[in-house]
């Protein structure tokens, strides 16, 4: 029995409390919504919805990039019984290209944006043979930042445990949009298990939270849990985080945070900017749970967080581990409260499908450290399977399965997706490989070739799909993989090209500084190395067998011809000859943010592989210097040094 019939039920009994979401806007500048004003807007939302005509069962897609609108809309759905599909709003090609297969996913689509992201779509969809997509919408598209008027209520439909309340489309699926199917009961039923799981006066707690609301851990973790426990929490956009990271432990402090989470991205990137004087001041001895999760997790760089943050009140026993995935509604696994971070170190070679784990010296060549993340939640059960659905000891690694209220009974409108993850007596493949020792789970690695980086899933095809759209590298001759580096917190992507016959290294190196644009600018990746094969090894059915050519880069068979490469690149950089002050700025902002590179003033900055993370603080420092000029996009129009100066030149000689 849950807490509450359905999140309708929820939000109503809500309303009568006193605390709500408070957005934060800039580090002066919040919102507060009390929980009865949210349903009052929720309603005034719902009419516009019920205006386009949206009724209940329809679908409406919510890409919306300002958090008070995504609330208000996701909401409207709710009260309206029409289902949600959060989309993220993004720039890249591959994010427009998702909200189209997803579209095509759908029965009877809605979509609720701003103005400006619709209008990005729409130019897109002209150039890249979708108009028929967007002729489907027509009447059926509501403008958010449009909307003046929320005074008069929609027709509120009452739904059931049952019904479908959102459907979570899963990070990283571009191709094959995979849809999660999350009813009242599966939410609600895992809300309470999370809840129980942290335990304390629920409704005394305090959160916070910069995750997207488009991924299950910002929304249901960090907004729809402490609805329903009553309490306040605070919702900070991951744009304002990724530009000021020190505002996320500023504001645990100033608002005694009790729960807050983060994957491994976040606490890399607050580390990286961190100021030890601004750390006076800080008092985070009120919280009690940082959730880790969405991402494999980093014991070490856990370690160091928590270290640096000790002299700030930080407790030493407040990371917690989780495991979990959208199939489950978001929970899986916990470990026991207050507990300080718990590993586990097993051989290299004992951690593969039916292995007997072996563990070893934490320090050992062939030792893999692994961070314990607990038992199932309430209401979810799990166990380690074989390739053939028995169950395996403790021990023995295999597949991880869950089943219970908490699970998607399937993906949208895809039953054969849903059939073949699912066995008769309705046990889920997570997809993920685990480990059952000492009572706990851990999670030993990813059944498919799935691509971790920066808290998102990213499959090698979508990659290599891109090459061949943008880089006029064929499908068949580029391969992608990921490889995580000891110690660290994400995947590098290395990218294997087959070199054509006759060519040379100087040759494959433009090719190479092509790769690395197209992936950056399409998909927002860094490439860390690009290889050179002569040919790509592949399975007897014809499949690229990227995980050996992943371990053939891990044990150094490419270190030569890349350091040759490197060498090619190096030789072309020369001292730039600067043309004005705006240029000299510029390249010397953009060299301190990049001190493994040496810079020219026509070097295309993806094609150099900066990361979405760099480019935030390149232009995070242009923004102090010339406040007001430029927005991050302008860096897809002018990419490098050269032509962004020309550009700003331009705009401050007419301001003049």
């Amino acid at each position: 029995m849950t807490s509450f019939p359905t999140l309708q039920h929820a939000l109503a009994a809500r309303r009568e409390a006193a605390n709500g979401v408070h957005y934060i806007v800039s580090e002066t500048r919040e919102r507060r919504v009390g929980y009865a004003e949210l349903h009052s807007r929720a309603l005034g939302v719902l009419r516009h919805f019920q205006a386009s005509g949206a009724r209940a069962g329809a679908e409406m897609v919510l890409l919306i990039d300002g958090l008070e609108p995504f609330v208000d809309a996701f909401w409207a759905c709710i009260m309206g019984r029409i289902v949600a599909v959060p989309l993220a709003s993004g720039n890249t090609d591959e994010h427009k290209r998702k909200f189209f297969r997803v579209l095509a996913a759908l029965a009877q689509p809605h979509v609720a944006t701003e103005r400006k992201t619709f209008e990005r779509l729409a130019a897109f969809a002209r150039e890249n043979g979708h108009e028929a997509a967007l002729e489907r919408l027509a009447g059926h598209c509501v403008f958010v930042d449009e909307i003046s008027d929320l005074g008069t209520p929609g027709d509120a439909q009452p739904a059931g445990p049952d019904d479908v309340a959102f459907v979570q489309f899963s990070s990283g699926s571009t191709s094959a949009p995979k849809g999660v199917v999350l009813t009242h009961r599966n939410l609600l039923t895992n809300i309470d298990a999370i809840l129980a799981g942290i335990g304390g006066a629920a409704a005394e707690d305090t959160s916070l939270s910069w995750m997207p609301l488009t991924h299950d851990m910002g929304l249901i973790g960090f907004h729809l849990t402490p609805l329903v426990a009553g309490a306040s929490h605070w919702l900070m956009s991951t744009a304002l985080f990724v530009r000021r990271p020190a505002l996320w432990m500023m504001k645990a402090s100033e608002h005694r945070v009790t729960v807050t989470c983060s994957p491994n991205f976040g606490y890399k990137h607050y580390l990286k900017s961190f100021d030890a004087d601004k750390r006076v001041g800080l008092d985070l001895s009120r919280i009690r749970v940082i959730f880790n999760g969405a991402e494999p997790i980093a014991a070490d760089l856990c370690r160091e967080f928590m270290a640096v943050l000790g002299p700030a009140g930080l407790a030493q026993d407040v990371m917690f581990p989780v495991y979990g995935l959208a199939e489950a509604s978001l929970a899986v696994t916990f470990p026991p409260r207050r507990r300080p971070l718990a590993t586990v170190a097993l051989a290299r070679g004992t951690i593969g499908p039916g292995d007997v784990a072996h563990h070893a010296a934490s320090d050992a060549a062939d030792a893999v450290v692994f961070v314990r993340v607990g038992m199932p939640v309430r209401g979810c059960s799990m166990k380690i399977a074989g390739a053939d659905g028995t169950t395996q000891p403790d021990g023995r690694v295999g597949r991880i399965l869950i089943r219970g209220d908490n699970v998607s009974s399937g993906y949208y409108r895809d039953p054969a997706l849903t059939a073949s993850t699912r066995s008769a007596d309705g046990w889920l493949d997570t997809g993920d490989l685990g480990v059952i020792i000492d009572g706990e789970l851990t999670v030993t690695g990813r059944s498919k070739d799935i691509l971790f980086v920066a808290g998102q899933n990213h499959y090698p095809h979508d990659i290599e799909e891109v090459l061949a759209r943008h880089a006029g590298i064929e499908l068949g001759r580029a391969a992608a993989a990921g490889v995580r580096a000891a110690e660290a917190a994400t995947d590098d992507v290395i990218v294997f090209v087959l070199q054509k016959g006759g060519g040379t290294l100087a040759d494959f190196a433009s090719v190479a500084r092509s790769v690395r644009r197209v992936v950056n600018e399409r998909m927002g990746l860094t490439v860390v190395a690009v290889v050179p094969l002569r040919q790509l090894p592949k399975t007897t059915s014809g499949k690229v067998q990227r995980y050996a050519l992943a371990q053939d880069y891990e044990r150094g068979a490419y270190a030569g011809v890349l350091a040759e490469l490197a060498a090619l690149d190096a030789a072309q950089a020369a001292a730039p000859i600067v043309a004005s002050e705006v240029e000299r700025e510029l390249l010397d902002i953009c060299q301190h943010l990049m001190p493994d590179k040496v810079l020219k003033l026509d070097d295309n900055l993806f094609e150099l592989g900066t990361s979405s993370l760099t480019l935030a603080q390149i232009y995070e420092r242009v923004e102090a210097t010339y406040p007001g000029r430029l927005e991050v996009t302008d860096f897809f129009d002018y990419p490098t040094v050269r032509t962004m100066a020309g550009y700003l030149g331009e705009k401050l000689t007419a301001e003049a």
